[in-house]
């Protein structure tokens, strides 16, 4: 069957499974069967064969083995008064900031997101102690819905991301120097965030009204309701930086850490423990099963050569190396109107990788390339999952919330058109210390 009929087959029934509302691992399962047995022509022995080792080497991966223990950091974590202690210890830090107060969902979830590595358990963490606070003092709820929605996708960018983890596993990058990658272009979207809301915010003052109560928590207290946090992410973070700790490494370590943290503050129990780990491996099966059958999709699509000869393809048309990246930066937008983050990764991979690998473009630049892509559908409707967790915390329609992340989403698009025209901004960490 030629390169056409093959791709159209696939495509239809990719479209049917997905409108059905079929689950995406069993659609990416489905389709490597149906290419197996009726594109490949492949006997039932060995495909069942093909699919054994498909499973066993994807899920015997050393660095899959990180995603569980992030999370499970995470899921711990966000069960603390940890979030209060940000807000306690961001107010005073933010009170000169034009904006005041509404840094703190910036800042808060960055901060939170190096701890967690999911974007909506950064943005329900955060949300649950900044809105209602937001909301006493009189701040603008639009800006505080806004900045939250856009902030809480750093989740997915600033390191240690789950997001990372897939795409390292996947494209075959080393999963410390996406860490390393996603640092700068993290910080560059936080100041973007803060540096719009300082200018609504000195434009109008009434969208951040002063309280006296601001500034009465003084900087040392501050300071040391931040240590707690910032202790671990230096640990995670510094211990894989340093070349001392693997990720997953890294990642037991912070999920011992997490635990400390409990016991020091007196929050430990068992039952909250055993809550935060029934969560963390429903999130790590869900993400570990649409790894392994993109893994069969992937193998399945080799076979048939779609990805090379797609690759070819576009390659003859000759399209200058921005214009692709354009063209896959709008497709990644519209897959993010319906498709969650992963499920983004693992379906396209296969056939974008070699393509701006073929076009000059580094693997590393182009996984937080992607990140950016995918972190632009969090915040768009009808499925933008941090609008889903705002809508929850807050009662508000989903369609204010959108309304509100608007500008934020902008924002993070202006962050992409910034690393796509200086790749310096990603690629210079990674260089520079590995």
């Amino acid at each position: 069957m030629d390169l056409l009929t093959s791709g159209l087959v696939l495509a239809g029934l990719l479209t049917a499974f997905l409108a059905s509302g079929v689950w995406i691992f069993v659609t990416l399962l489905a389709l490597a069967l149906v290419a197996q047995f009726a594109l490949l022509g492949f006997p039932v022995d060995r495909v069942g064969f093909f699919l054994k080792s498909i499973i066993w080497r994807t899920a015997n991966s050393w660095e899959l083995s990180a995603v569980p223990l992030f999370l499970l950091m995470g899921e711990l974590l966000s069960r603390t008064d940890i979030t209060q202690r940000l807000f306690r210890g961001l107010t005073p830090l933010s009170r000169r900031i034009p904006g005041r107060l509404l840094h703190v969902n910036v800042f808060g979830s960055a901060i939170f997101a190096a701890v967690s590595g999911s974007s909506t358990a950064t943005t329900a963490a955060v949300g649950r102690v900044t809105l209602d606070a937001l909301k006493e003092r009189g701040y603008s709820q639009t800006l505080s819905l806004g900045s939250l929605a856009g902030a809480g996708s750093l989740g997915l960018l600033i390191p240690p991301s789950i997001m990372m983890i897939v795409y390292g596993i996947l494209a075959e990058v080393s999963i410390a120097k996406l860490f390393l990658a996603g640092v700068l272009p993290g910080l560059l979207v936080a100041a973007l965030y803060s540096g719009y809301l300082a200018l609504r915010a000195t434009r109008d003052p009434a969208l951040a009204p002063e309280q006296a109560s601001d500034g009465a928590y003084s900087v040392l207290a501050a300071l040391l309701d931040l240590l707690p946090v910032c202790s671990l992410i230096a640990l995670v973070l510094g211990g894989i930086y340093l070349g001392i700790m693997t990720p997953t490494e890294a990642a037991a370590i912070g999920s011992a850490g997490a635990v400390l943290l409990m016991l020091v503050t007196g929050q430990f129990s068992l039952a909250v423990t055993f809550e935060a780990a029934i969560a963390a491996i429903k999130t790590s099966a869900m993400i570990c099963m649409i790894v392994i059958a993109a893994a069969s999709l992937s193998s399945t699509l080799g076979f048939l050569h779609l990805p090379r000869d797609i690759a070819l393809f576009i390659q003859s048309l000759g399209l200058p190396p921005m214009v692709l990246i354009l063209c896959l930066g709008m497709l990644f937008i519209v897959l993010g109107l319906f498709l969650d983050g992963i499920s983004i990764a693992v379906m396209t991979l296969p056939i974008t990788l070699p393509l701006v690998v073929q076009a000059g473009f580094d693997p590393l630049w182009f996984g937080i390339f992607l990140i950016l892509m995918i972190e632009l559908g969090l915040i768009t409707p009808p499925v933008g999952l941090n609008l889903f967790v705002l809508q929850g915390l807050t009662g508000q329609p989903t369609g204010r919330v959108a309304h509100a992340a608007f500008p934020f989403f902008l924002l993070l698009l202006a962050a992409a058109v910034i690393v796509t025209l200086f790749p310096g901004v990603v690629v210079w960490l990674p260089s520079a210390i590995g």
